[in-house]
């Protein structure tokens, strides 16, 4: 089997609703748009991955993935995927993380496709259900993070974590309204995305960690290595880091070497694929640490990431990140929460994920080849 060709049909998303995560995001909302990138194989075989986010369109990512990475994969045969993604990872100074994990992701489809299973289960499956947390968005008062909670609560969910404003003392209190809402056996999270300097990351995770909370996520800013490790000696609440560290696969070292944090971090789209997120995974499953993933950015990424959390234990939630008409797009059915709060496996043969191609070719602005 033979790699014959590599297209992206970038389409438009219309009508995601104003959204703000952080200092980090600022506000986004309007129209983005996402590419549909399909690795075709001379037996008729073709793998598919999303490429972009409501607030990074395809269009940052895409020249570099047609111009630096089709080149390394045509021709080859797709089920050689390890030696493919060390081929693509050494092209990072041209191209991105996020077109290598959309080539990667397409590669496993395709994977999935040849042997008629699952991608979870070539990965060799661990469950096939799993408790999701609901991830807010900066949301304009504690009373609506109270009610937002209280609410999914309600709904059967297990989980909820907090995108705060980012003001420590707001943030405190923000936490404090959550966590008075929800009672005390429901699980909470806070997510500061890189905001605080040391003295008020100490600060606010002291708060949380009096209140409960699950985890302390992302405090300081992604390279500021010295401060985790004194901030991790001070505090008995897990912290949550190297989301967005700076490098690939190798960038996780010196974080374990100097025991900086507690859980790692990643997703398909910011490590480079499901090649790169398993490898992470299987790297903090020896250091005992938990490898929780990340929200992909789009629909298909969070179907390949459902796939590497159903092969792994040491992850111990799916991330639903909030509001959906800010994150779910493109497919004829997305990931769903049942009743109990938990979502389940896709068992179709790849991806098994429905893509909604209808959509695609209304929504189409350009195809690059």
């Amino acid at each position: 089997m033979k790699i014959t060709d590599v297209q992206l049909t970038l389409f438009a998303w219309d009508d995601i609703p104003a959204t703000q995560y952080g200092r980090h995001t600022g506000k986004f909302g309007g129209t983005s748009q996402l590419g549909l990138l399909t690795v075709t194989t001379d037996q008729g075989v073709q793998g598919h991955a999303f490429l972009g986010s409501a607030m990074r369109s395809a269009h940052h990512d895409a020249p570099s993935l047609i111009q630096y990475l089709k080149p390394i994969v045509m021709g080859q045969d797709p089920l050689q995927r390890e030696r493919l993604y060390q081929a693509l990872s050494q092209r990072i100074r041209n191209t991105t993380y996020r077109a290598i994990g959309a080539v990667d992701v397409a590669l496993w489809d395709i994977a999935g496709k040849v042997a008629g299973l699952p991608v979870h289960r070539l990965l060799g499956s661990y469950r096939d259900r799993l408790p999701a947390y609901a991830s807010s968005a900066v949301l304009p008062s504690r009373d609506a993070y109270a009610e937002e909670a209280a609410r999914f609560k309600s709904e059967g969910w297990t989980a909820y974590k907090i995108h705060p404003p980012t003001e420590p003392a707001v943030d405190i209190e923000v936490c404090r309204a959550v966590r008075s809402a929800v009672g005390d056996g429901f699980t909470v999270m806070l997510d500061s995305t890189w905001a605080y300097q040391y003295p008020e990351a100490l600060r606010v995770g002291k708060a949380i960690e009096e209140l409960g909370f699950h985890w302390y996520e992302d405090p300081l800013a992604d390279d500021d290595l010295l401060s985790y490790v004194k901030l991790k000696q001070q505090l008995r609440i897990p912290i949550l880091a190297t989301e967005y560290t700076p490098g690939g696969l190798t960038a996780f070292a010196p974080w374990l070497v100097h025991q900086a944090t507690d859980f790692l971090r990643g997703d398909v789209a910011v490590k480079g694929g499901i090649t790169a997120l398993v490898k992470a995974a299987h790297l903090a499953e020896a250091f005992h640490m938990n490898f929780e993933i990340h929200h992909g950015g789009n629909s298909l990424n969070n179907v390949a990431n459902l796939h590497v959390t159903m092969a792994i234990r040491n992850c111990e939630f799916f991330e639903v990140l909030l509001p959906a008409g800010a994150q779910k797009y493109g497919l004829a059915q997305d990931i769903e929460v049942d009743r109990q709060g938990l979502v389940h496996a896709f068992d179709g043969p790849g991806l098994g994920a429905a893509i909604d191609f209808a959509l695609i070719e209304r929504k189409k602005t350009a195809v690059l080849a």
